[in-house]
């Protein structure tokens, strides 16, 4: 900021830093405006970088690109995303105009050039603290302070004109909601109601990239009950919307809520703040909408809807350009969900299961399963027989669980039968395998080695006398 300043041009902080320094929350994102032109900016930074025409470039700083973007005002957006038009401009008022809401339409203006000058604030860090200094003054022309310290999220301007210039902006203003626990102001509701169709021109990936930070939030209930208020969330996951109405009713069951009303429920019992889990937790039973069926005694049943649920958050993964990664994880919590809770299980059942939903998601799908519980009104999140069956899988986990386990190895098969390397003696110790995920008793050499002896034997008797 100095050295735009000792340049002679203007320089603010904008945007969410200049909200969240206020609220006194870790800043994660420093952007600034100024009147420098891009082409002006880069001489004063020869290793910035700037790729669009909106005046934004890029300063490389450590392990951080700090963005500068040229103060502008906008011609129209024709396609609910960018402005067809951009003019620069010298005053930040007319910048600040441009912005969603009126909690990031602050800019911060540390003045007191003499200051600057005889080194007081040369090499300080702009904290929140130091808001208070007489050095550092607040722009803000749409009394953007007082809706911070009201909670409210507030457009800037016709709200209705602002989700018309971009229509992300529709998500964003819940997400930021649900983030810093903020109401929406009435008339900026009304209007993202009014505008929720227009969600559907936006890229799916970027829808996904503000639903992931809205279920990373504090309050991801919350912000998934506000989409499906303003009608957003019927269209961004029609499927969830699908299970709402449906109740599991019958003589065996006596349900509080619906299925859609159960997925949100879930998702605000899930002791997991990774969105990934969270999306589980609110689409586990998406299956049960195509699954629905009445029993001749005259119960409301899903059967095989974990099956078909997985199905679907695979498309739904998918739609949204999920990585492999974040699909497979997906994929296995929804899918697997209905597991059996029982302590009784044998090793081999209990390590199947372990295989199916993968090492690394069993906390996952665990916390998956307490938000069930919770969300369909059980009282305690964890029940005895689940603290036994995590007891069993840890005991399993401390038997053989790979071939490298075993107390045999390739030399022995080969000592053993005199032979050289080659498939046969993988095939050899992937039968032993299979006998010690049954039985994991029988991992002891002595056994092992007659068992090589034997299933040499075998092979050999069921050879043709050729």
């Amino acid at each position: 900021m100095n050295k735009f300043t000792e340049a002679g041009y203007q320089i603010y902080v904008v945007g969410g830093a200049v909200r969240d320094l206020l609220l006194k929350r870790p800043v994660h994102d420093w952007d600034f405006t100024t009147d420098a032109k891009p082409e002006e900016i880069l001489k004063l930074f020869p290793k910035g970088f700037s790729n669009n025409k909106f005046g934004t470039v890029g300063i490389p700083s450590d392990d951080q690109i700090f963005e500068v973007t040229t103060m502008r005002k906008e011609g129209d957006y024709t396609d609910s995303r960018h402005p067809d038009s951009v003019s620069w401009t010298k005053k930040i008022e007319a910048d600040l105009a441009r912005r969603d809401f009126t909690i990031n339409a602050l800019a911060l203006d540390i003045k007191g050039r003499g200051e600057r000058e005889k080194g007081k604030v040369k090499n300080s860090l702009l904290t929140s603290e130091a808001i208070d200094s007489s050095l550092i003054t607040i722009i803000d022309s749409f009394d953007g302070q007082k809706d911070l310290e009201g909670g409210l999220i507030r457009a800037v301007g016709d709200p209705n004109k602002r989700f018309q210039e971009d229509a992300l902006r529709l998500i964003r203003a819940i997400r930021i909601g649900a983030e810093l626990g903020f109401d929406i102001e009435k008339e900026t509701f009304a209007a993202i109601k009014i505008q929720a169709n227009l969600i559907a021109e936006i890229a799916n990936e970027r829808i996904r990239d503000e639903l992931f930070k809205l279920l990373a939030s504090t309050n991801p209930y919350m912000g998934i009950v506000k989409l499906r208020e303003a009608g957003i969330l019927q269209i961004v996951l029609p499927e969830l919307e699908r299970t709402f109405g449906i109740v599991q009713e019958g003589p065996k069951h006596d349900r509080i809520y619906d299925i859609g009303e159960h997925s949100l429920l879930s998702l605000k019992n899930t002791p997991s703040t990774d969105p990934i889990v969270r999306l589980a937790a609110l689409l586990h039973d998406v299956g049960k909408s195509d699954t629905v069926s009445t029993a001749s005694d005259g119960n409301v049943t899903f059967y095989n809807h974990d099956l078909v649920g997985g199905k679907i958050v695979r498309q739904i993964g998918k739609r949204f350009n999920m990585s492999k990664y974040q699909l497979e994880k997906l994929y296995s919590l929804v899918r697997w969900h209905l597991f059996t809770v029982d302590e009784k299980q044998t090793d081999a059942a209990i390590r199947r299961f372990i295989k199916n939903v993968g090492l690394e998601n069993i906390p996952d799908i665990m916390a998956v399963r307490v938000g069930d519980r919770l969300g369909g009104g059980t009282a305690t999140a964890v029940s005895w027989r689940m603290e036994e069956f995590l007891k069993r899988i840890d005991q399993v986990m401390q038997k053989p669980f790979s071939i490298s386990d075993l107390k045999v190895t390739g030399n022995d098969v080969m000592k053993t039968l005199n032979i050289k390397p080659g498939r046969k003696v993988g095939e050899i110790l992937q039968k032993l395998f299979k006998e010690i995920q049954a039985d994991d008793s029988k991992n002891n050499k002595e056994y092992l080695l007659n068992r090589i002896t034997q299933l040499q034997e075998q092979f050999y008797s069921k050879m043709s006398p050729e």
